[in-house]
């Protein structure tokens, strides 16, 4: 079954990390995604650009709405996703927290809902 790791963190920590801090955390993400891969349940990947270079859009009574930014301020952001296929739910909390987001962050596990056509 496919589930979907959802990082999210405060996008305003990184800029004030050091320089050594920030490559000790793209390496927690890389070994990650090595184990990841290692273990053949790696479907798919990615950061996301920062909340600031978000475009929201929203129909209301039926004319659309384009807004600069996020749908909504949170602490927390959504900075990138897993996309994993294991056996079953347990398999994948056990992912979700090995992902170096759990340590700083939240990661949400959400099963994939497949729609075929």
């Amino acid at each position: 079954m496919q589930y979907i790791l959802m990082a999210y963190l405060d996008e305003n920590v990184w800029p004030t990390m050091s320089k050594e801090q920030q490559e000790q955390g793209m390496a927690a993400y890389m070994a990650y995604g090595q184990a990841l891969q290692t273990a053949g349940v790696i479907k798919g990947s990615n950061r996301l650009r920062p909340t600031s270079d978000a475009t929201t859009v929203r129909t209301t009574g039926g004319k659309s709405q384009v807004l600069d930014g996020p749908y909504a301020e949170t602490r927390e952001q959504l900075a990138g996703y897993f996309l994993i296929d294991v056996p079953d739910l347990d398999a994948a909390i056990s992912w979700a927290s090995r992902c170096p987001a759990a340590s700083h962050g939240s990661v949400e596990v959400r099963p994939i809902w497949s729609i075929q056509p």
